[in-house]
């Protein structure tokens, strides 16, 4: 969808979103985070949870929406399971200390989840997933979001994005990762697209009469489509109920998305479920059997034909992206735009 792209050095895009975030009030350990979660989006492609949402996130910090030194805090009545409430946090920091809960939890009762509230964005799903495989354990992952879907027939914003990210750990390669939002497209690709003058794929988006549209004005106006028909509308509407209904967190419908007002505190909802392969049969037992699975996949093609385990196309891309990161033309002048607003001796 993007053709206008210019490369820049991984070390470069990180130092620069470091000093962005820092100078925003950030401290240098979540601006770290923070920014290794942005620029591994765009070194696997992902421009929509890319380097695309920094100057989103430090308007949002500097209109009250996002605040950048939270005092986060636990509550627990079961001894596999916490809810956190992260004080209007960079949802970066607010997952990080959820993957630790769970990682600590979990590794003495088997399995665990945290329930998150409070947060805001949080980058890409695969993020988090990775350092729970890493850890031998599968996971479940989902989050609330703004307003921005209709449900299947609806042309009311009832829903959000929700991304569902599942993750398994493998013994070869990398992790077997699901990592998607249950819209057609994800909503940081309709402000990409918009960005970079271009139009959206058919099917994603209606606009306010409940027409389809590829107009990435017009589908930011009305609404974007559930994957998967009534299917995935359904999946959809679950996920909301499994991100905000267990905290106070709030339901998409009931959120001022930071695009539409960078001073509303979304009070997004996470949820994190980890099962630690070690509890049951064994994390080499399950690394091996989903080795297997994941060569299957790939191997079910015909003779010459490449067939992509899930998850595998986003590790290419980082592979070839590990050096040298290609962004979106609109993202590297928003950059400049935002260090230079910032006073930073920093450029790319």
């Amino acid at each position: 969808m993007l053709h206008t792209h210019q490369s820049f050095a991984v070390t470069d895009l990180h130092r620069l979103a470091v000093s962005i975030l820092v100078s925003s009030g950030v401290p240098a350990d979540d601006a770290d985070l923070t920014a290794r979660s942005l620029v591994q989006a765009d070194q696997r492609g992902i421009f929509s949870h890319g380097l695309l949402r920094l100057p989103l996130y430090t308007e949002a910090i500097r209109l009250g929406g996002i605040n950048p030194t939270p005092t986060l805090s636990y509550s627990s009545k079961a001894a596999a399971v916490a809810v956190l409430d992260a004080d209007a946090a960079l949802g970066q920091v607010a997952m990080q200390s959820a993957v630790d809960k769970v990682l600590e939890m979990g590794r003495v009762q088997g399995i665990a989840a945290v329930a998150v509230q409070n947060s805001s964005h949080y980058g890409a799903g695969a993020f988090w997933s990775d350092q729970l495989a890493a850890a031998g354990f599968l996971s479940f992952i989902t989050s609330s979001t703004g307003p921005v879907v209709a449900p299947h027939g609806g042309t009311t914003k009832v829903l959000g994005t929700n991304p569902l990210t599942l993750g398994a750990p493998a013994s070869a390669d990398w992790p077997l990762t699901a990592d998607l939002a249950t819209s057609n497209g994800a909503y940081g690709k309709v402000i990409a697209a918009r960005n970079e003058g271009q139009q959206l794929p058919e099917g994603w988006a209606v606009d306010t009469e409940g027409n389809p549209t590829t107009d990435p004005n017009e589908a930011a106006a009305g609404s974007m489509i559930p994957f998967g028909n009534h299917k995935g509308s359904a999946v959809s509407v679950l996920l909301e109920a499994f991100a905000s209904s267990l905290t106070a967190a709030t339901y998409a419908y009931e959120t001022v998305d930071i695009w539409s007002s960078p001073s509303s505190r979304m009070n997004n909802g996470h949820l994190i479920v980890g099962i630690n392969a070690e509890a049951f049969t064994s994390r080499s037992h399950t690394e091996a059997r989903v080795a297997d699975l994941q060569q299957r996949v790939r191997d079910s093609g015909p003779a010459g034909r490449e067939i992509h385990a899930p998850g595998d196309p986003e590790r290419g891309e980082e592979g070839a992206a590990a050096t040298s990161v290609r962004l979106p033309r609109s993202t590297a002048e928003q950059l400049r735009a935002l260090a230079l607003k910032l006073s930073l001796n920093i450029s790319i």
